[in-house]
């Protein structure tokens, strides 16, 4: 074994250990404040939610057909008891009809201007407690919040269907169908606001991972949510974390860069195709634990009181995207 081997085995050890180390937050001094919501009941209704979505339904997707049906007659049922009108966009896979669940609270001053909250139903192969039945549960809280609240511009929340694989970033994505339609039905949505796996989280020191080299600029603990979205979407991204920084005590961080593999790891990506400003609010799942995409990911181990914080926090958010204009420095054309 040569020295000039030698030391390129530890030059490329020595890269290896950088690396990985730039995996981990490197800030650990940040002081996390969480506090509780304000709604003493909204932690338990968020849980009633993620527990008959994951466990009592579970496993729901066109290839467990009735499960998915389960989960949308569940949704549709709670919609109608807030008081809605529910509509639904169907089309079919494989001769099967799936649909988007929509309601929708007209606004009071601009009711042609559109701000879009979703998330998505379905799981890939296995209970989706974080992944999705945490953003359907605070979806529904939203919706149950906004019901009997007045707003200038018109909210509408959508339910999706079939955002995991085999149908991820393909046409059949249920955002997809939704957001092309928009397009060509000329919808002026200002603003879009996926929730994608918002409900674990950890104080546990190195409990949070980054993609490489992207740990050295954020937190070491998984205690935060995040605002995802790309380099275009940049303000629209400073816009809301700066809302619900006013709003909440609760910590959030924000990414918005193209080069990150997963910036488009869910239904916002179907938004950005068709040229309207969105993001994603995640807990950063696989970046945060081991249970997404597996039978682990269960009701139990999601934290409600900290969720429960996180919607709070959004319907403030949610409130001022409603009446912000251009010119505002809002960012919303």
């Amino acid at each position: 074994m040569t020295k000039r081997f030698l030391r390129l085995l530890v030059a490329g050890g020595l890269v290896f250990l950088i690396v990985e180390a730039t995996t981990f937050g490197w800030n650990i001094f940040k002081p996390a404040t969480i506090i509780a919501s304000k709604d003493r009941q909204l932690p338990a209704r968020l849980k009633g939610h993620v527990y008959k979505l994951s466990l009592e339904i579970g496993n729901r997707n066109i290839f467990n057909y009735s499960h998915l049906e389960q989960a949308a007659e569940y949704i549709t049922s709670q919609l109608e008891s807030y008081g809605y009108d529910v509509q639904f966009q169907k089309y079919f896979i494989n001769n099967k009809e799936t649909k988007n669940i929509i309601v929708t609270k007209v606004g009071e001053k601009k009711p042609g201007e559109i701000i879009v909250v979703g998330a998505h139903y379905d799981s890939y192969f296995n209970p989706g407690a974080d992944d999705n039945a945490s953003g359907v549960s605070g979806l529904l809280e939203l919706s149950r919040f906004f019901k009997n609240q007045i707003s200038d511009r018109t909210l509408r929340f959508v339910f999706f269907a079939n955002e995991e694989p085999p149908f991820f970033k393909t046409e059949y994505m249920g955002s997809r169908v939704y957001a092309r339609q928009a397009k060509k039905s000329k919808e002026d949505i200002k603003a879009v606001i996926v929730f994608d796996s918002i409900g674990f989280y950890s104080n546990r020191i190195f409990s949070q991972r980054y993609l490489p080299l992207t740990g050295i600029f954020f937190p070491n603990k998984a205690n935060f949510i995040s605002v995802i979205s790309n380099f275009r979407n940049r303000q629209f991204v400073a816009v809301i974390t700066k809302s619900f920084k006013k709003n909440s005590k609760f910590p959030i961080e924000s990414v918005a860069f193209d080069f990150i593999p997963a910036v488009d790891f869910s239904d916002h990506r179907s938004f950005w195709k068709e040229g309207y400003p969105a993001v994603m609010i995640s807990d950063t799942a696989f970046l945060r634990h081991g249970n997404y995409h597996q039978n682990t990911d269960t009701w139990d181990k999601l934290n409600y009181e900290y969720m429960a914080s996180v919607i709070e926090g959004f319907s403030s958010v949610i409130i001022d995207l409603s009446s912000k204009s251009k010119g505002d420095g809002s960012g919303l054309s």
